[in-house]
Parts: C-alpha cells; sequence; structure tokens
C-alpha cells in the first residue's frame, strides 16, 4: 500500500502547556488533528469551568491562521472540587471530561487526590450526569515499585471504584502494562483506554541501556517489552474501546537534560507516520483509522470527523526535526529510532 486516507484522527491526551509554549507547539497538533483532550495540569491547575474557559480562549488565539481545531475541556479533580460547576461545566458544552490525577503521580500533580473518598462527592455526580473520569492510573505511594504502579493502581483505586459506582464512564488513560489491557477487556462496560504513540515504540531498555537517555523518560514509564506488545496487540486489533491518546508533552531540554528531568515525550510532530509505520508493521493498516479516528468519538460520545487526511508512503524518508524552537525555549521531538517513510499529504 503506498497512500492511505483516512478520517482526520483526534488525539484523546494532549499536553499544550500555556504562553510561550502553548504557542510554539499548538501548530505540531493542528495540522493534523481536529480535536485533542486538553490535559488540565497547568500551574496553577484548570480546576473550574471558569478556568476552563479561560484556557480554552487562550488556545484558540495561538492557533495557526487557518488551521481548523477544537480543543475539548477538561477540569483538574481535587478533593475541594465544586460538583455544581463541574455539572454546569458539562451542561454549558465546555468540559468534555474531569481528569484524575493522583497526588504527585506527575507533572504537575501535586494538587491532586490523595484520598478517593473525599473526592466521591463529584464522582457521583459525574456518574449521574453521564461525564466521563479520566485517570491517570498510577498509585504514589514509595513502598510501590514504579513499573507496579499502574497494576497495584487498578487493584487498590480503580476496581474498587468502578465496583462502587459502576455507572461512571472511566477512561484509563496512557495504559502502559499488559494488566490494564487486560482488565479494560475484562469489563462489560464503562471502561476504555488511550494509549500513546511512544508506548507503542519504546519499552524500559530504551531508557536505560547504555546510559540515560532523558528524552525517552514518561510517566507512566515505559515498562518490559512484554507489556508493549500487549499494547501494539490492543491498539491494532480494531477494539473499539482503544483510541489514540498521544500525551504528548513538551519541556524544554534544560528541564529534560538535567540531574532531576521533566516527565514528558513530544510526539505531536510526527505522531500519524509513526503510527502508520506500527500498523504497517503489524500488517494491520486498515485499522489504522478505527484505533486514531472511529474509536475515540465513539467512547466520547462525539461525531467522527467529516474531513480526511492522505498518509503517503514515500520512498525516501521522511525527515522532521529533531528539535522545535518555542518562545519557551527549544524542545526535542520524539526519534522513533527507525527511518519513517510515511508523511501526510499536504
Amino acid at each position: 500500500m503506498q497512500s492511505l486516507t483516512i478520517r482526520r484522527p483526534d488525539d484523546w491526551h494532549l499536553h499544550l502547556r500555556d504562553g510561550a509554549m502553548l504557542e510554539g507547539v499548538i501548530g505540531d497538533t493542528s495540522r493534523d488533528f481536529a480535536r485533542a483532550i486538553i490535559m488540565p495540569n497547568l500551574v496553577p491547575p484548570v480546576v473550574t469551568t471558569a478556568d476552563a474557559e479561560a484556557y480554552r480562549g487562550r488556545i484558540l488565539a495561538a492557533l495557526p491562521k487557518g488551521d481548523s481545531f477544537q480543543p475539548l475541556m477538561t477540569l483538574y479533580l481535587t478533593e475541594h472540587t465544586d460538583a455544581d460547576d463541574v455539572e454546569a461545566g458539562k451542561k454549558s458544552g465546555l468540559i468534555t471530561a474531569v481528569k484524575l490525577y493522583p497526588a504527585g503521580a506527575t507533572t504537575n500533580s501535586h494538587g491532586g487526590v490523595s484520598d478517593i473518598d473525599k473526592a466521591m462527592p463529584v464522582l457521583e455526580r459525574m456518574a449521574r450526569i453521564g461525564l466521563p473520569l479520566c485517570v491517570h492510573g498510577e498509585v504514589t505511594t514509595p513502598d510501590v515499585d514504579i513499573f507496579d504502579r499502574e497494576a497495584v493502581f487498578i487493584e487498590t483505586v480503580l476496581d474498587p471504584l468502578r465496583k462502587r459506582l459502576p455507572e461512571l464512564k472511566v477512561t484509563m488513560e496512557h495504559v502502559t502494562t499488559k494488566d490494564g489491557i487486560d482488565y479494560i477487556k475484562s469489563a462489560n462496560a464503562n471502561l476504555a483506554g488511550s494509549i500513546t504513540t511512544h508506548h507503542l515504540i519504546i519499552n524500559r531498555n530504551v531508557i536505560l541501556v547504555g546510559g540515560i537517555r532523558p528524552h525517552y523518560y514518561c510517566l507512566p514509564v515505559a515498562k518490559r517489552e512484554n507489556h508493549r506488545l500487549a499494547l501494539r496487540a490492543a491498539a491494532t486489533s480494531g477494539d473499539a474501546r482503544f483510541f489514540l491518546g498521544t500525551d504528548s508533552a513538551p519541556h524544554v531540554d534544560p528541564l529534560k537534560e538535567c540531574a532531576c528531568g521533566c516527565a514528558g515525550i513530544y510526539t505531536s510532530v510526527n505522531t500519524m507516520s509513526c503510527l502508520a509505520h506500527v500498523f504497517e508493521q503489524d500488517s494491520a493498516l486498515e485499522k489504522l483509522e478505527a484505533f486514531a479516528s472511529l474509536n475515540g468519538p465513539g467512547w466520547y460520545g462525539l461525531p467522527v470527523n467529516e474531513d480526511r487526511i492522505t498518509l503517503v508512503r514515500r520512498e525516501k524518508a521522511v525527515e522532521f526535526p529533531v528539535r522545535v524552537d518555542t518562545g519557551a525555549g527549544s524542545v526535542t521531538v520524539f526519534d522513533p529510532m527507525f527511518p519513517l517513510h510515511w508523511d501526510v499529504q499536504r
């Protein structure tokens, strides 16, 4: 196959940051994607509908001229979130989901939830009004190994929550383990998972073997090879419960290349080329549209995009920038460590 036309894709997990960084990276998403669920872990976080409305305005103002893009806004769940405000945001059409960050789990998550019981009034309201909960599925207790955080979260937090509120619609974001894939497959209803570009490509060896490679460090951290293969099998299966959420997360290079580097991989620039490579490698190009363009809208109850994009297989490898320069500083672009021959036709 030398070309593939699919409905314009969406990104169901995206970090845009704010200010000069937002202005520097938004075009890399809006060029290929029609919509994206925008993460709320700014400083300060997006905790109210008014915060989300203001942030949405800044995103739209930063869009390159002529680009058509819809930011889907989320709220950052805290132990003091106002359930009435959440419901009002949902009714207004502004709020697409609420995001649960266990306190300390990832970048700017220190204001997240430490005691899930304290957030139950909001979660109960969300279940009643049909507003999805997006979860960063890791525990943060220091006695749990970082590579086991997702599996322990499922057992000790997510499964009890779903049994307590079976009508709550939950998205396990950036699933990284076979445990997560199997748990989603075992659910009868109200559970789905997003999978990132980079977790389909890298395992933990890439971060650590031969020296520490900070630009492959993310949270949740990449796991063993058997987990990566489980993610690929799920993504390329066509199963409607799995869809693309890049978790593309820009950090300026000095904050990655230091003694205590930030977690995050910037994949917005070349995600569609990387995905076409993966799906071709797994003899599943015909399933790429489901993963990138159909399953996510189906899960979130939104129409699929009418616009199309065409991916073309080039004989010569496509050259992507090594880094993107923003007003906040340079951001290194994800290197999949193999040549990319698929390109979005402009």
